[in-house]
């Protein structure tokens, strides 16, 4: 079985609780939003601190996030606990040359080990986002197009469209959360954005011709839902090579290319969800027939989202963040009790037999195989006790008192960039806790 081991604790720790990092777009740098009204830059090649940011925020730093696509210059989001959100940029050193991975970051974050004399004023506060009427808890940048979301213990969630000069306008507040929205989360394609709620919900949200709204309401969570992410667009390729899949399996891997990336959830209620999108049947118009634009609410623009499969049940306590590779497809968790476990997706190891007396097949075990025409609908579901399941979730390994007896309160993946990694796509497990440590952990297969 697979081991969490520790490799490194970055240093130095902060002296107050650590909320999240983020792992850098292309660069080997790592972002800490720490409660000491801070963020921490540290290197992922040595594991030492390159700069602070600060002077920007009344009170504690509960999330930042880096802006995807941009090549000569860092631009990073913070969201604070006194209800502003900042922009921070930095020039990068060799910026936009295809040769960021070979910069050295062991001796300064702009590339050198001599601290030049204006080295404090390397990262520049762009412009602060007022609005919110209490603490912003989460910040996200939009992969594919120029949005920056923000929720708060308000109860809305703010996008806000990036202009020129560092100017930011507000294109939508939303309200329909009846609690503190705990996170948002953009889809890696579309202009979708999905927030978790104190309410026990979780609402996606779109454009319908010129306003934002919900398009879609996700209810089952039995407590708050501390986070939501999609998945990579690239993640049905983890499952393997589709040469040798049966018939059953290959309409599987169509239903989930037609319904896109799905979305993982966390909660109070110590589960984690996957929820699938159905697909819509468009139906074709009549050759040499034009589609003539409405004035009226598009009807299109409601989505049906299921609940697909749950993980298996490790955690004993609340769960707070739920991270999905983009290179494995691999999950990891954590949360209040301490524990980082890692899960992966697997076909049924069961082999589907031939079928029984009357024709039909049949898992190992006597579960009927779903018919082909429920491989398109709705009812296809994964593991953990749904019927008709042709993939399954596996915890592959666990480590307890990640950080002491302290509460984790954040895991991601991130490249691996020290000197001692085994392989060019290897990956590690970062971790942030209330003990101001951000710890750096490997899988050992």
């Amino acid at each position: 079985m697979p081991a969490i081991t520790l490799l490194a604790t970055l240093s130095p720790p902060c002296n107050a609780r650590t909320w999240s990092s983020t792992p850098h777009p292309h660069l080997p740098i790592i972002a800490t939003a720490c409660s000491d009204k801070t963020v921490r830059i540290y290197s992922l090649q040595n594991f030492q601190q390159q700069s602070t940011i600060s002077g920007g925020h009344k009170r504690s730093i509960r999330s930042c996030a880096w802006k995807p696509n941009s090549r000569g210059e860092s631009v990073l989001a913070t969201g604070s606990f006194d209800a502003s959100a900042g922009i921070w940029r930095r020039w990068e050193e060799g910026g936009g040359n295809g040769q960021d991975a070979e910069i050295d970051f062991t001796g300064g974050l702009s590339g050198g080990g001599e601290k030049d004399e204006d080295d404090d004023d390397e990262w520049r506060f762009a412009v602060i986002l007022d609005g919110h009427d209490s603490e912003i808890k989460c910040v996200t940048f939009a992969p594919t197009a120029p949005l920056l979301a923000t929720c708060s213990r308000d109860k809305s969630v703010w996008i806000w469209e990036e202009l020129e000069d560092d100017n930011f306008e507000t294109v939508a507040v939303l309200n329909e959360h009846e609690g503190d929205v705990k996170c948002v989360a953009w889809h890696p394609s579309e202009q979708l954005l999905a927030s978790a709620s104190y309410d026990d919900n979780i609402r996606l949200w779109g454009e319908d011709v010129d306003d934002w709204a919900c398009c879609a309401l996700l209810t089952g969570h039995e407590g708050t839902v501390w986070c939501v992410e999609f998945e990579d667009a690239n993640n049905i390729y983890a499952l393997g090579s589709s040469e040798n899949l049966t018939s059953e399996q290959q309409a599987y891997v169509q239903v989930r290319l037609k319904a896109g990336p799905r979305l993982i959830s966390c909660s109070d209620d110590m589960t984690i969800r996957i929820w699938r999108r159905v697909p819509k049947d468009k139906p074709e118009l009549p050759a040499g027939q034009i589609k003539t634009p409405s004035i009226w609410k598009n009807r299109d623009f409601e989505e049906e989202w299921i609940e697909e499969c749950r993980l298996p049940q490790v955690h004993e306590r609340p769960i707070y963040t739920v991270n999905w590779s983009k290179k494995t497809g691999k999950v990891v968790s954590t949360g209040s009790d301490g524990k980082i476990v890692v899960y992966e997706e697997r076909w049924k190891s069961s082999k589907i037999s031939n079928g029984d007396a009357d024709g039909d097949v049949v898992m190992a075990g006597g579960t009927p195989a779903p018919d082909m025409e429920d491989l398109t609908a709705k009812k296809v579901h994964g593991s953990e006790g749904h019927m008709g399941g042709l993939t399954e979730w596996v915890a592959v390994a666990e480590v307890e008192n990640a950080h002491d007896v302290f509460e984790v309160n954040h895991v991601v993946w991130a490249p691996r960039a020290d000197k001692d990694k085994r392989t060019e796509d290897e990956e590690v497990i970062v971790s942030t806790g209330d003990d101001g440590e951000v710890n750096v952990w490997t899988l050992d297969t």
